[in-house]
């Protein structure tokens, strides 16, 4: 049987799910909840669920520095045999510890249960990111159902290069996974300005999926700016979630707009870059499957 990762006639349309969730819960309760919405997604008829960043450990620094790895081991494997158990590819998070601190990853799941593809947030944010955790060192490019798509994790959708050359190399959706939590004063300003997660199929072409997370730090100091989204090439938005609510939001998405026009420009002009574009391309494709370590 064709491994459900390389699907041989790629499909003309992709039903998504995203879901939002609170960052700063136990891992208990962030496992009970991810297990629920990859049950939801599939009773939807979504094809892909996405979570986001960190999801399953959280992202509040105080708690995830106390966790055992075998815990986090433990809910991953429960999370992949739920996305066997319902078919569907399932896009979750953690942050594990490693020998030189943790590494903050993005896990692909197939319908069948297994691990296809994982990414190491490259960029890191805050201070407790900074002192804890270290950088990813390859760019994301996996294909699901024979579709090419690329993954980034939160602060590394602020640098373009990151899902603009996986995109030259074919992907034609960006999995944008994120925790924009920060001080209630700097998540207002954020959602002023544009968000914390800016659109990017206005410079590349490609459909745009972001989780986001919501809800208040233990000591109410920080929250988390919401607002997770769904968007077509033109930046147009699909589906939207709310501020604040724990929520799962759906669309489908027509592939053939995702023509990736804007990046096979830039990979053209101006003429004396071709060759700069075409050596980072095939990097990342040789880099793909590397597991972060």
């Amino acid at each position: 049987m064709q491994p459900e990762s390389q699907a041989s006639q790629p499909p003309l349309t992709l039903q998504v799910s995203c879901v939002q969730m609170h960052w700063a819960r136990s891992l208990e309760h962030n496992l009970d909840r991810t297990l629920h919405y990859i049950e939801a997604a599939a009773a939807a008829g979504s094809r892909v669920v996405l979570f986001p960043e960190a999801n399953l450990t959280s992202y509040y620094f105080p708690y995830v520095i106390g966790l055992e790895p075998a815990r986090v081991e433990a809910a991953l494997e429960q999370t992949q045999a739920a996305a066997a158990a319902h078919r569907i590819w399932t896009v979750v998070g953690t942050l594990k510890r490693t020998a030189d601190r943790h590494l903050n990853l993005a896990h692909v799941i197939d319908p069948r249960g297994a691990i296809v593809h994982e990414y190491a947030k490259v960029n890191r944010a805050g201070r407790d990111e900074q002192q804890y955790c270290r950088g990813g060192d390859k760019l994301s490019l996996f294909s699901l159902d024979g579709i090419l798509c690329t993954l980034v994790i939160c602060r590394d959708g602020r640098h373009p290069e990151l899902y603009r050359i996986p995109g030259m190399a074919g992907a034609q959706i960006l999995f944008h996974p994120s925790c924009s939590s920060d001080e209630l004063e700097a998540v207002a300003w954020k959602r002023i300005s544009g968000r914390a997660q800016q659109p990017v199929g206005p410079n590349s072409k490609m459909f745009h999926c972001v989780a986001n997370t919501i809800g208040e730090s233990p000591d109410g100091k920080q929250t988390s700016s919401g607002w997770s989204f769904i968007r077509e090439p033109n930046g147009l938005p699909l589906a939207e979630a709310g501020y604040c609510q724990e929520e799962m939001i759906t669309a489908v998405l027509d592939l053939a707009r995702a023509d990736r026009s804007y990046l096979r420009d830039s990979q053209q002009n101006p003429p004396f870059l071709r060759k700069y574009w075409e050596a980072m391309v095939a990097d990342t494709r040789a880099r793909a499957d590397q597991r972060p370590e």
